[in-house]
């Protein structure tokens, strides 16, 4: 950024998380931007009260001017991770997208402060070879256009923690950050994350230490368990029999309810080499209990209330989305198109299913519906009185015409060809 756009800058607010990086980037906008007033903005997305802990006083102690915490626990799950749900978006296969989902809401959560307190640039943490610079500023770009974003890991000559501790040191900023750091983590309701370490090299099987949140499945309990969620119009409202509607406990409780009774049972664990937006591949291990619990049950109640035609195109459409979910697409007309189309099948979506919980599986084992396809009459290899199998010739020999025709063409040219 040019000398004179810095100058420019009055008032930044900055995602903060009470880390060693955005607590190293505090002192350090406003000795580069000319003495400009920092704001700090903490994203509560349920990452865990300990990470909260004196985390305003830490921003103050930093330089900053005061500190934001929003409480956005219950509308991520609500607005952002059932919607999402709904989709069937899982990236490349097996990543329920954890990281990428919570981005958007605190992007417009961090753009409202910033146009609360008058600011003129916003600021965030992550680095220039990661996807989250490219999905924060995709939807600052859709917010607040007219805001400067500022990356500090884009500009400055810092590249380790080594460094970032001696910054603050020389300025006796207080810090609880140490050398011995070994993974990069990030924890949301839905899931937690961790890169680094030992998984830098994807041929190496990961320690124990990589996993926080889930039991090994080896150690899980050798008696399996089973869940009961229940959905109206593909919103969960019912847990084992405990309301969880928005007018129960809510979505948010639920989240948390699922997560420790899977993660007792090992249940949620990937460990993936994943194509970046960026253009590089990275090896990271993921944590979802309770969501893949729920991605299963619900796509449990899907198979037996959707079409065949009906159940590919909802496919199609959750490995479209899971893509701009991934790269940071939320606020798009491409995203509130096929966030509706998914609605739109859920509509459907109410019945009861249950899932069982055994080392590591999260398997559905029953599932029931009002609005269910499903006939025992129709699927039954007793007799019965509603399906002729005499009718299944005739419906073969024009499900395959075209092949017979393809088939007898070129049996003729080849006749033709001989015959000459």
């Amino acid at each position: 950024m040019a000398l004179a756009e810095k100058k420019k800058i009055k008032k930044v607010v900055l995602a903060y998380s009470g880390g060693l990086d955005t607590s190293a980037i505090i002192p350090w906008l406003k000795e580069n931007y000319d003495n400009c007033e920092v704001v700090a903005f903490c994203a509560d997305v349920g990452q865990g009260e300990e990470e909260l802990v004196g985390i305003k006083e830490k921003a103050i102690a930093s330089g900053a001017s005061e500190c934001y915490v929003a409480d956005l626990k219950e509308e991520y799950v609500k607005d952002y991770i059932y919607p999402i749900l709904k989709t069937g978006a899982v990236y490349e296969g097996q990543y329920l997208l954890g990281t990428s989902m919570a981005r958007p809401i605190i992007a417009k959560a961090h753009i409202e402060i910033a146009l609360k307190v008058g600011a003129d640039a916003v600021c965030h943490g992550c680095t220039g070879k990661g996807n989250d610079q490219v999905r924060f500023e995709a939807c600052f770009a859709a917010l607040a256009p007219e805001l400067t974003v500022i990356a500090p890991w884009r500009e400055w000559d810092m590249v380790s923690r080594e460094d970032l501790l001696d910054y603050l040191a020389e300025r006796n900023i207080p810090c609880s950050a140490s050398l011995t750091k070994i993974y990069s983590r990030d924890a949301n309701a839905w899931h937690i994350s961790h890169e680094g370490g030992e998984l830098e090299d994807p041929w190496c099987e990961p320690s124990k230490e990589v996993w926080t949140m889930t039991v090994d499945p080896m150690d899980a309990p050798d008696v399996p368990d089973r869940v009961e969620l229940s959905f109206v119009e593909g919103e969960l409202v019912a847990v084992d029999g405990k309301d969880f509607s928005p007018t129960g406990a809510g979505a948010y409780e639920a989240l948390v309810y699922l997560n420790a009774k899977a993660a007792a049972h090992g249940v949620g664990r990937i460990d993936i080499v994943e194509n970046r937006l960026v253009g590089m591949k990275s090896r990271g291990c993921y944590e979802t209990p309770g969501g893949t619990v729920l991605m299963a049950a619900y796509k449990g109640l899907e198979s037996l209330i959707l079409d065949k035609e009906s159940l590919k195109y909802r496919e199609s459409v959750g490995h479209e989305f899971s893509h701009v979910i991934y790269d940071g697409r939320w606020f798009t007309p491409l995203a509130k198109a096929q966030l509706a189309s998914a609605a739109s099948f859920a509509e459907k979506l109410t019945g009861d299913v249950v899932v069982k919980l055994y080392k590591g599986m999260a398997q559905v084992t029953q599932r029931r519906s009002p609005n269910s396809l499903y006939s025992e009459e129709f699927a039954t290899f007793g007799a019965d009185d509603v399906y002729d199998q005499k009718h299944a010739e005739g419906f073969i020999r024009l499900f395959s015409l075209s092949s017979r025709i393809t088939a007898l063409s070129q049996k003729a040219a080849a006749n033709a060809k001989k015959g000459s």
